[in-house]
């Protein structure tokens, strides 16, 4: 008779867990392209659909609309840029390579809501409030 070693506790929750998120498909991490594209159900934007270098704004969810971009060369660094009377941002991408804040202010007051992103490739499919200004600012 031949003995079959037991798995540890550790392996055998792995097993759990892992098939667990397949079962209820487990949607990647929020802010990715992946995120949107598992929130959307199409395929993740394309690098093309914000460049490096830009912020792009989109009026709808889920990067919905006619997009805005914003290029570091037409913006000025720590001010307030508003976007145009009567437009708000539902979803954006940093992909300036700086932190940019966005604000539910039009003045950026920071006694609305506002959170600040990362430059690196932050893709927001819903943003948690209507974005109608922002900064963009030094590393």
């Amino acid at each position: 008779m031949r003995l079959r070693p037991r798995p540890s506790h550790t392996t055998a929750l792995l097993t759990g867990l892992t098939a667990l998120a397949a079962a209820l498909a487990v949607p990647p991490a929020l802010g990715t392209p992946a995120a949107h594209a598992a929130s959307a159900g199409r395929t993740a934007p394309a690098s093309g659909d914000c460049q490096p270098g830009r912020l792009c704004v989109w009026p709808q969810a889920d990067f919905g609309g006619e997009r805005r971009t914003y290029e570091l060369s037409d913006t000025d660094i720590e001010s307030c840029v508003p976007l145009p009377e009567g437009s708000v941002a539902a979803s954006f991408a940093n992909r300036t390579g700086r932190p940019v804040t966005t604000y539910q202010s039009a003045e950026c007051a920071e006694t609305a809501e506002f959170d600040t992103y990362p430059g690196g490739g932050s893709w927001v499919p819903r943003s948690p409030y209507q974005v109608r200004a922002f900064k963009v600012w030094e590393r």
